[in-house]
């Protein structure tokens, strides 16, 4: 689903099976998209994840550079 998402201009999805991972796409890729398995991730922890997503702000900074250089990717 994550790859099939990125394939669009402006998305940024990101495979997330932890809250842990879900805090570290959002600081560091400023994800747009949450792609979550209905196989290997439990209801309580989807919760967590959704929560933990959803709340956690991108931090800019040295990570800017990264969504930059995909923003320019995108635009050829």
């Amino acid at each position: 689903m994550s790859i099939a998402a990125n394939k669009f201009s402006g998305i940024r999805a990101a495979m997330v099976w932890d809250p842990t991972v879900a805090e570290m796409t959002r600081r560091h890729n400023d994800s747009n998209v949450l792609c979550l398995s209905g196989d290997y991730v439990g209801i309580e922890v989807v919760f967590q994840i959704v929560e933990v997503w959803l709340k956690t702000p991108f931090e800019g900074g040295r990570h800017q550079l990264r969504v930059d250089k995909i923003k320019e990717i995108e635009k050829k």
